[in-house]
């Protein structure tokens, strides 16, 4: 998935992981998309991932998956690549660090 990430320090096109789900895009006209990036993140937090199968996935480089979520039109984005198992559920532990409503209060 490409996008552009509104509030970073340039916004510009990017790779994305699609965080919603088919049930949501039934219902709403944008896809929830967390962030894709080449830069190493400066602490890593465990709402970060450096994806393991990222040639597989359709990136160019080494990848790091990061917590930052936004919402855009569903005809913002498209598709072009699919993480694998193992890196999709690393995500998925990701996204239940930074967003578990009852360890996040």
């Amino acid at each position: 998935m490409i996008a552009a990430f509104p509030g970073v320090q340039e916004t510009k096109a990017r790779p994305a992981v699609v965080l919603s789900t088919e049930e949501y895009h039934r219902f709403r006209p944008d896809v929830i998309l967390g962030m894709i990036t080449t830069q190493s993140p400066r602490s890593y937090a465990p709402s970060d991932h450096l994806l393991t199968h990222w040639r597989e996935a359709g990136l160019h480089a080494p990848s790091y998956f990061r917590l930052f979520v936004v919402t855009l039109p569903q005809s913002k984005v498209r598709v072009t690549g699919r993480l694998s198992d193992a890196d999709w559920s690393s995500v998925q532990r990701c996204m239940q660090s930074g967003l578990d409503p009852i360890s996040g209060g």
